[in-house]
């Protein structure tokens, strides 16, 4: 079976992610890895893979380029990594991101940088 995948093309990890999946997919011919960067994108996809990067930057593109509620109506599988696990929440202690809510979590905010900059927290 042939699968398309598109890869949320707007800021952060997404060369990388694109390759990912073109390897992961090399063993189904036919199959293909696409950008998505508007709406119509999303078109005919069967999953959609949410790349890491920068959460308020990407919260910012996806609102610019009308992508908010076409993602939030997608219906195949999606896959997502660090930023964008933090857009798939359904709260976000951040006014700057605006969540898609599509996951029922409270995403909380700790650094910005690498990860020396996290903390631990009790849950």
């Amino acid at each position: 079976m042939d699968v398309k995948v598109g890869v949320l093309a707007l800021q952060g990890d997404v060369t990388e992610h694109i390759a990912a999946f073109r390897e992961a997919l090399t063993e189904r011919p036919g199959s293909s890895v696409v950008p998505v960067r508007k709406a119509a994108d999303l078109a005919g996809l069967d999953a959609l893979a949410i790349p890491g990067g920068e959460s308020t930057t990407i919260s910012r593109l996806i609102e610019k380029n009308g992508l908010y509620e076409a993602l939030r109506e997608f219906e195949g599988g999606v896959f997502a990594t660090c930023a964008g696990m933090v857009l798939l929440a359904e709260r976000v202690d951040d006014p700057r991101v605006r969540p898609l809510g599509l996951i029922p979590m409270r995403v909380e905010r700790n650094a910005f940088g690498r990860q020396a900059d996290s903390r631990e927290a009790m849950l």
